[in-house]
Protein backbone atom coordinates (compact mmCIF):
# COMPACT_ATOMS: atom_id res chain seq x y z
CA UNK A 1 0.00 0.00 0.00
CA UNK A 2 3.11 2.44 0.87
CA UNK A 3 4.50 1.93 -2.49
CA UNK A 4 1.03 3.14 -4.02
CA UNK A 5 0.54 6.05 -2.10
CA UNK A 6 4.45 7.08 -3.23
CA UNK A 7 3.74 6.30 -6.76
CA UNK A 8 0.96 8.68 -6.69
CA UNK A 9 2.31 11.35 -4.85
CA UNK A 10 5.04 11.30 -7.20
CA UNK A 11 2.69 11.05 -10.06
CA UNK A 12 0.79 14.16 -9.00
CA UNK A 13 4.03 16.06 -7.74
CA UNK A 14 5.75 15.11 -12.00
CA UNK A 15 2.23 16.41 -13.74
CA UNK A 16 1.84 19.54 -11.30
CA UNK A 17 5.73 20.42 -12.82
CA UNK A 18 5.05 19.53 -16.32
CA UNK A 19 2.04 21.87 -16.05
CA UNK A 20 3.59 24.84 -14.53
CA UNK A 21 6.56 24.13 -16.93
CA UNK A 22 4.47 24.46 -19.94
CA UNK A 23 2.37 27.15 -18.57
CA UNK A 24 5.90 29.22 -17.84
CA UNK A 25 6.80 28.89 -21.98
CA UNK A 26 3.48 29.50 -23.26
CA UNK A 27 2.14 32.34 -20.60
CA UNK A 28 4.85 34.37 -18.28
CA UNK A 29 6.56 36.33 -21.55
CA UNK A 30 8.84 38.70 -21.08
CA UNK A 31 7.36 41.94 -20.05
CA UNK A 32 7.93 45.22 -21.32
CA UNK A 33 9.40 47.03 -18.41
CA UNK A 34 11.83 49.90 -18.68
CA UNK A 35 14.33 47.40 -16.54
CA UNK A 36 15.03 43.83 -16.59
CA UNK A 37 12.22 41.27 -15.72
CA UNK A 38 13.06 38.35 -13.40
CA UNK A 39 12.75 35.19 -15.15
CA UNK A 40 9.93 33.23 -13.86
CA UNK A 41 10.83 29.72 -12.44
CA UNK A 42 7.77 27.37 -11.41
CA UNK A 43 8.74 25.28 -8.33
CA UNK A 44 6.66 22.98 -6.54
CA UNK A 45 6.17 22.95 -2.95
CA UNK A 46 4.08 20.75 -0.34
CA UNK A 47 2.87 23.35 1.84
CA UNK A 48 0.92 21.69 5.05
CA UNK A 49 -0.21 18.88 3.04
CA UNK A 50 -1.30 20.71 0.41
CA UNK A 51 0.54 21.18 -3.56
CA UNK A 52 1.51 24.96 -4.38
CA UNK A 53 3.32 25.93 -7.37
CA UNK A 54 5.37 28.84 -6.93
CA UNK A 55 7.55 31.01 -8.94
CA UNK A 56 10.36 33.00 -8.24
CA UNK A 57 8.84 36.16 -9.12
CA UNK A 58 8.41 39.16 -6.17
CA UNK A 59 4.97 39.51 -7.36
CA UNK A 60 2.34 37.81 -10.07
CA UNK A 61 -0.11 40.02 -11.44
CA UNK A 62 -2.57 39.74 -14.26
CA UNK A 63 -3.23 42.19 -16.78
CA UNK A 64 -7.04 41.71 -17.43
CA UNK A 65 -8.36 44.91 -19.70
CA UNK A 66 -6.85 47.15 -22.26
CA UNK A 67 -8.54 50.57 -23.15
CA UNK A 68 -7.84 53.67 -25.15
CA UNK A 69 -9.91 55.99 -23.54
CA UNK A 70 -9.30 56.79 -20.20
CA UNK A 71 -12.60 57.31 -18.72
CA UNK A 72 -13.69 53.91 -19.78
CA UNK A 73 -10.63 52.38 -18.06
CA UNK A 74 -11.06 54.49 -14.87
CA UNK A 75 -14.87 53.09 -14.97
CA UNK A 76 -14.04 49.28 -15.54
CA UNK A 77 -11.11 49.69 -12.90
CA UNK A 78 -14.30 50.87 -10.29
CA UNK A 79 -16.13 48.16 -11.40
CA UNK A 80 -13.67 45.62 -10.57
CA UNK A 81 -12.56 46.91 -8.03
CA UNK A 82 -16.03 47.26 -6.36
CA UNK A 83 -16.44 43.40 -6.85
CA UNK A 84 -14.56 41.66 -4.28
CA UNK A 85 -12.67 39.65 -6.92
CA UNK A 86 -11.44 35.83 -5.32
CA UNK A 87 -7.62 35.51 -5.24
CA UNK A 88 -6.71 39.34 -6.35
CA UNK A 89 -5.59 41.66 -3.33
CA UNK A 90 -5.27 44.30 -5.45
CA UNK A 91 -6.83 46.43 -8.40
CA UNK A 92 -4.31 48.15 -10.27
CA UNK A 93 -4.80 50.84 -13.59
CA UNK A 94 -1.64 52.11 -14.98
CA UNK A 95 -0.72 53.39 -18.51
CA UNK A 96 2.89 53.56 -19.91
CA UNK A 97 5.57 56.40 -20.11
CA UNK A 98 5.01 56.74 -23.63
CA UNK A 99 3.96 60.57 -25.08
CA UNK A 100 2.26 58.91 -27.45
CA UNK A 101 -1.52 60.16 -27.99
CA UNK A 102 -2.87 57.00 -28.54
CA UNK A 103 -1.94 55.55 -24.76
CA UNK A 104 -3.05 51.90 -24.11
CA UNK A 105 -4.57 52.28 -20.51
CA UNK A 106 -3.92 48.87 -18.64
CA UNK A 107 -6.48 47.77 -15.42
CA UNK A 108 -4.81 44.53 -13.99
CA UNK A 109 -5.03 42.23 -10.79
CA UNK A 110 -2.16 41.08 -8.25
CA UNK A 111 -2.92 37.83 -8.01
CA UNK A 112 -1.31 34.81 -5.49
CA UNK A 113 1.80 33.93 -6.41
CA UNK A 114 0.59 30.24 -6.76
CA UNK A 115 -0.40 28.89 -10.57
CA UNK A 116 -2.66 26.14 -9.33
CA UNK A 117 -4.80 28.66 -7.60
CA UNK A 118 -4.28 31.82 -9.54
CA UNK A 119 -4.95 30.43 -13.24
CA UNK A 120 -8.78 28.43 -11.80
CA UNK A 121 -9.54 32.07 -10.02
CA UNK A 122 -9.01 33.94 -13.54
CA UNK A 123 -10.66 31.29 -15.55
CA UNK A 124 -13.78 31.38 -13.15
CA UNK A 125 -13.90 35.57 -13.67
CA UNK A 126 -13.65 34.97 -17.23
CA UNK A 127 -16.53 32.14 -17.46
CA UNK A 128 -18.24 34.48 -15.15
CA UNK A 129 -18.12 37.58 -17.70
CA UNK A 130 -16.08 39.67 -15.29
CA UNK A 131 -12.78 39.75 -17.64
CA UNK A 132 -12.85 39.11 -21.18
CA UNK A 133 -8.90 37.89 -21.00
CA UNK A 134 -6.05 37.41 -18.62
CA UNK A 135 -2.61 37.36 -18.95
CA UNK A 136 -0.01 36.80 -15.70
CA UNK A 137 3.21 38.41 -15.82
CA UNK A 138 5.83 38.64 -13.42
CA UNK A 139 6.76 41.74 -11.58
CA UNK A 140 9.38 43.14 -8.68
CA UNK A 141 8.21 44.90 -5.85
CA UNK A 142 9.30 48.12 -7.40
CA UNK A 143 7.54 47.54 -10.49
CA UNK A 144 4.30 47.18 -8.42
CA UNK A 145 5.12 50.34 -6.08
CA UNK A 146 5.33 52.20 -9.34
CA UNK A 147 1.40 50.97 -10.49
CA UNK A 148 0.36 51.22 -7.10
CA UNK A 149 1.54 54.85 -7.11
CA UNK A 150 -0.28 55.59 -10.92
CA UNK A 151 -3.12 54.18 -9.55
CA UNK A 152 -3.49 56.37 -6.75
CA UNK A 153 -2.98 59.37 -8.90
CA UNK A 154 -5.95 58.14 -11.08
CA UNK A 155 -8.07 57.76 -7.71
CA UNK A 156 -7.05 61.45 -6.64
CA UNK A 157 -7.71 62.76 -10.48
CA UNK A 158 -11.29 61.24 -10.32
CA UNK A 159 -12.35 62.40 -6.99
CA UNK A 160 -11.14 65.73 -7.07
CA UNK A 161 -13.53 68.66 -5.64
CA UNK A 162 -15.94 69.46 -8.57
CA UNK A 163 -16.24 73.03 -9.44
CA UNK A 164 -19.49 72.90 -11.37
CA UNK A 165 -22.65 70.78 -10.54
CA UNK A 166 -24.36 68.81 -13.46
CA UNK A 167 -27.13 71.13 -13.66
CA UNK A 168 -24.62 73.64 -14.53
CA UNK A 169 -22.64 72.31 -17.33
CA UNK A 170 -23.10 72.70 -21.15
CA UNK A 171 -24.20 70.14 -23.80
CA UNK A 172 -20.82 70.24 -25.04
CA UNK A 173 -19.59 69.63 -21.48
CA UNK A 174 -22.15 66.85 -20.72
CA UNK A 175 -22.05 64.54 -23.96
CA UNK A 176 -18.75 62.88 -23.83
CA UNK A 177 -18.92 61.78 -19.81
CA UNK A 178 -22.36 60.61 -20.60
CA UNK A 179 -21.91 58.91 -23.73
CA UNK A 180 -19.02 57.16 -22.02
CA UNK A 181 -21.22 56.23 -18.82
CA UNK A 182 -23.98 54.67 -21.29
CA UNK A 183 -21.12 52.33 -23.08
CA UNK A 184 -19.73 51.11 -19.53
CA UNK A 185 -22.85 50.47 -18.42
CA UNK A 186 -24.05 48.33 -21.67
CA UNK A 187 -20.95 46.83 -21.54
CA UNK A 188 -21.23 45.36 -18.20
CA UNK A 189 -24.50 44.66 -18.15
CA UNK A 190 -24.82 41.18 -16.83
CA UNK A 191 -26.50 39.12 -19.96
CA UNK A 192 -23.33 40.91 -22.18
CA UNK A 193 -21.07 39.84 -19.04
CA UNK A 194 -22.04 36.46 -19.00
CA UNK A 195 -23.74 35.56 -22.33
CA UNK A 196 -26.85 35.01 -20.61
CA UNK A 197 -29.37 34.26 -24.31
CA UNK A 198 -30.66 35.94 -25.74
CA UNK A 199 -27.48 38.16 -25.30
CA UNK A 200 -28.66 41.43 -26.47
CA UNK A 201 -26.73 43.42 -28.75
CA UNK A 202 -24.35 45.72 -26.99
CA UNK A 203 -24.22 49.74 -28.10
CA UNK A 204 -21.85 50.95 -30.27
CA UNK A 205 -19.75 53.97 -29.88
CA UNK A 206 -21.58 55.51 -32.33
CA UNK A 207 -25.00 54.51 -30.95
CA UNK A 208 -23.64 55.76 -27.25
CA UNK A 209 -23.06 59.24 -28.46
CA UNK A 210 -26.50 59.32 -30.64
CA UNK A 211 -28.21 58.05 -27.30
CA UNK A 212 -26.35 60.54 -25.22
CA UNK A 213 -27.40 63.29 -27.55
CA UNK A 214 -30.62 62.43 -27.81
CA UNK A 215 -30.95 61.96 -23.23
CA UNK A 216 -29.29 65.62 -22.63
CA UNK A 217 -32.13 67.09 -24.92
CA UNK A 218 -34.96 65.56 -23.91
CA UNK A 219 -34.18 66.02 -20.58
CA UNK A 220 -33.30 69.65 -20.84
CA UNK A 221 -37.04 70.29 -22.93
CA UNK A 222 -38.68 68.40 -20.45
CA UNK A 223 -36.67 70.07 -17.51
CA UNK A 224 -36.27 66.91 -15.88
CA UNK A 225 -33.11 66.33 -14.02
CA UNK A 226 -30.88 64.19 -16.11
CA UNK A 227 -29.06 62.04 -13.31
CA UNK A 228 -32.31 60.38 -12.38
CA UNK A 229 -33.07 60.14 -16.30
CA UNK A 230 -30.22 58.29 -16.78
CA UNK A 231 -30.45 56.04 -13.66
CA UNK A 232 -34.19 55.31 -14.93
CA UNK A 233 -32.42 54.11 -18.44
CA UNK A 234 -29.60 52.12 -16.13
CA UNK A 235 -32.00 50.37 -14.53
CA UNK A 236 -34.39 49.75 -17.27
CA UNK A 237 -32.45 47.99 -19.35
CA UNK A 238 -28.73 49.54 -19.47
CA UNK A 239 -29.72 51.33 -22.22
CA UNK A 240 -29.84 48.84 -24.66
CA UNK A 241 -32.86 48.10 -27.30
CA UNK A 242 -34.92 44.64 -26.28
CA UNK A 243 -37.86 43.98 -25.84
CA UNK A 244 -38.93 42.67 -22.39
CA UNK A 245 -41.62 41.27 -20.74
CA UNK A 246 -43.02 39.31 -23.69
CA UNK A 247 -46.04 37.06 -21.85
CA UNK A 248 -47.25 40.10 -19.77
CA UNK A 249 -50.98 41.31 -21.34
CA UNK A 250 -53.55 43.41 -19.53
CA UNK A 251 -57.38 42.69 -20.16
CA UNK A 252 -59.42 45.76 -21.75
CA UNK A 253 -62.85 46.85 -22.45
CA UNK A 254 -62.65 47.27 -26.22
CA UNK A 255 -59.04 46.74 -28.71
CA UNK A 256 -58.00 49.67 -30.02
CA UNK A 257 -55.73 50.47 -32.67
CA UNK A 258 -52.44 48.48 -33.26
CA UNK A 259 -53.31 46.48 -29.90
CA UNK A 260 -52.48 42.69 -30.72
CA UNK A 261 -55.32 40.71 -29.31
CA UNK A 262 -54.50 37.22 -27.38
CA UNK A 263 -58.17 36.39 -26.08
CA UNK A 264 -62.05 37.93 -25.82
CA UNK A 265 -64.01 36.81 -23.12
CA UNK A 266 -67.48 38.44 -21.79
CA UNK A 267 -67.14 41.88 -23.95
CA UNK A 268 -63.22 42.05 -23.13
CA UNK A 269 -60.22 41.50 -24.69
CA UNK A 270 -56.87 40.68 -23.44
CA UNK A 271 -53.84 42.60 -25.14
CA UNK A 272 -50.28 41.77 -25.73
CA UNK A 273 -48.41 44.83 -23.25
CA UNK A 274 -44.70 43.49 -23.54
CA UNK A 275 -42.20 46.34 -22.85
CA UNK A 276 -40.09 48.10 -25.66
CA UNK A 277 -37.15 49.01 -25.93
CA UNK A 278 -34.55 50.51 -24.00
CA UNK A 279 -36.87 52.53 -22.06
CA UNK A 280 -38.64 49.21 -21.24
CA UNK A 281 -42.25 51.47 -22.17
CA UNK A 282 -45.33 48.83 -22.27
CA UNK A 283 -47.29 48.98 -24.93
CA UNK A 284 -49.87 50.92 -23.10
CA UNK A 285 -48.04 53.26 -21.66
CA UNK A 286 -46.73 53.98 -24.71
CA UNK A 287 -50.25 54.53 -25.75
CA UNK A 288 -50.85 56.86 -22.98
CA UNK A 289 -47.65 58.81 -23.46
CA UNK A 290 -48.57 59.68 -27.25
CA UNK A 291 -51.76 61.09 -26.29
CA UNK A 292 -50.08 63.44 -23.65
CA UNK A 293 -47.94 64.14 -26.48
CA UNK A 294 -50.90 64.83 -28.58
CA UNK A 295 -52.24 67.47 -25.53
CA UNK A 296 -48.72 68.94 -24.96
CA UNK A 297 -48.78 72.59 -25.63
CA UNK A 298 -45.07 72.72 -25.86
CA UNK A 299 -42.89 74.00 -28.51
CA UNK A 300 -41.73 70.43 -30.77
CA UNK A 301 -40.09 72.40 -32.81
CA UNK A 302 -37.35 73.02 -31.04
CA UNK A 303 -36.70 69.39 -30.14
CA UNK A 304 -34.32 67.70 -33.28
CA UNK A 305 -36.95 66.19 -35.87
CA UNK A 306 -35.15 62.87 -35.32
CA UNK A 307 -37.14 63.32 -31.23
CA UNK A 308 -40.39 64.57 -32.45
CA UNK A 309 -43.10 61.85 -32.63
CA UNK A 310 -45.43 61.91 -35.31
CA UNK A 311 -49.43 62.21 -35.54
CA UNK A 312 -50.11 58.84 -35.62
CA UNK A 313 -48.62 56.04 -33.21
CA UNK A 314 -47.51 53.43 -34.97
CA UNK A 315 -46.20 50.74 -32.06
CA UNK A 316 -43.93 48.66 -34.78
CA UNK A 317 -42.05 51.93 -36.38
CA UNK A 318 -41.43 53.40 -32.99
CA UNK A 319 -37.49 53.56 -33.05
CA UNK A 320 -35.14 54.51 -29.97
CA UNK A 321 -35.00 58.19 -30.64
CA UNK A 322 -38.73 59.08 -30.32
CA UNK A 323 -38.95 56.64 -27.40
CA UNK A 324 -36.57 58.72 -25.65
CA UNK A 325 -39.08 61.16 -26.00
CA UNK A 326 -41.88 59.63 -24.60
CA UNK A 327 -40.54 58.39 -21.67
CA UNK A 328 -38.99 61.80 -21.29
CA UNK A 329 -42.72 63.26 -21.49
CA UNK A 330 -43.99 59.97 -19.18
CA UNK A 331 -41.09 60.88 -17.11
CA UNK A 332 -42.13 64.68 -16.54
CA UNK A 333 -46.31 63.56 -16.50
CA UNK A 334 -45.19 61.39 -13.51
CA UNK A 335 -42.81 64.43 -11.61
CA UNK A 336 -45.55 66.96 -12.29
CA UNK A 337 -48.63 63.91 -10.54
CA UNK A 338 -45.91 64.43 -7.82
CA UNK A 339 -45.83 67.56 -6.99
CA UNK A 340 -41.60 67.25 -8.44
CA UNK A 341 -41.16 64.76 -6.34
CA UNK A 342 -38.24 62.28 -7.88
CA UNK A 343 -38.11 59.21 -5.73
CA UNK A 344 -41.98 58.76 -6.33
CA UNK A 345 -42.06 59.75 -9.68
CA UNK A 346 -39.44 57.44 -10.53
CA UNK A 347 -41.10 54.56 -8.47
CA UNK A 348 -43.96 55.14 -10.52
CA UNK A 349 -42.16 54.77 -13.71
CA UNK A 350 -41.64 51.43 -12.52
CA UNK A 351 -44.71 50.39 -10.50
CA UNK A 352 -47.16 52.47 -11.87
CA UNK A 353 -48.42 56.26 -10.42
CA UNK A 354 -51.01 53.70 -7.65
CA UNK A 355 -48.15 51.67 -6.45
CA UNK A 356 -44.74 53.53 -6.99
CA UNK A 357 -41.68 50.83 -6.70
CA UNK A 358 -39.30 52.56 -3.67
CA UNK A 359 -36.81 49.65 -4.45
CA UNK A 360 -36.50 50.69 -8.09
CA UNK A 361 -35.68 54.02 -6.77
CA UNK A 362 -33.34 53.02 -5.25
CA UNK A 363 -31.64 50.98 -7.37
CA UNK A 364 -32.32 54.17 -10.23
CA UNK A 365 -30.85 56.39 -7.28
CA UNK A 366 -27.48 54.61 -7.27
CA UNK A 367 -27.04 54.53 -10.93
CA UNK A 368 -28.09 58.04 -10.79
CA UNK A 369 -25.35 59.00 -8.32
CA UNK A 370 -22.99 57.00 -10.18
CA UNK A 371 -24.01 58.69 -13.57
CA UNK A 372 -23.39 62.43 -11.86
CA UNK A 373 -19.89 61.83 -10.09
CA UNK A 374 -18.61 60.15 -13.39
CA UNK A 375 -19.83 63.62 -15.21
CA UNK A 376 -19.07 65.82 -12.73
CA UNK A 377 -15.41 64.83 -12.08
CA UNK A 378 -15.03 64.43 -15.99
CA UNK A 379 -15.88 68.23 -15.65
CA UNK A 380 -14.06 69.00 -13.17
CA UNK A 381 -10.65 67.66 -15.02
CA UNK A 382 -11.96 69.97 -18.03
CA UNK A 383 -12.30 67.14 -20.36
CA UNK A 384 -8.83 66.36 -20.13
CA UNK A 385 -7.43 62.97 -19.39
CA UNK A 386 -5.50 62.80 -16.40
CA UNK A 387 -1.81 62.26 -18.63
CA UNK A 388 -2.31 65.32 -19.17
CA UNK A 389 -2.86 67.23 -16.42
CA UNK A 390 -0.54 67.94 -13.06
CA UNK A 391 -1.61 65.19 -11.56
CA UNK A 392 0.22 62.41 -13.85
CA UNK A 393 3.54 60.98 -13.08
CA UNK A 394 4.22 58.48 -15.95
CA UNK A 395 5.00 55.12 -14.69
CA UNK A 396 6.29 51.42 -15.95
CA UNK A 397 4.46 48.74 -16.94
Amino acid sequence: MKWLVRFSLLFVTMAAVAAAGWYAVERLRPMPLAYPAPSAVPEVLLDHGQVRVATNCEFLYASVSTQRDELLAYLEFQYLRGLGLPGASEVLLTVPRTVHPDRTYRVALVVENDLLRAIPNLSELKARGFINSFDIRCATRKNIEDKRAQTALFLGAYNFPVRKKLENLSQSKLRPSVERFILFKSRTDRRVRAGIQPVPPELTPEQASELASDIIEVSRFYSLPLDFFLGIGAMENNYMNVRGDLEHAVWKRRAEPGDIVLKRRRGRVLVSNYAIGMWQITRETLRYAHELYLKDSRDYSRLSPRLRPGAELEFDSVDSHKLTTYAGLFFRDLLDRFDGDAALAVGAYNGGPANPNLGYTDGARAAANHARKVIEQMAALDGRPVTQTRFFMPGRQ
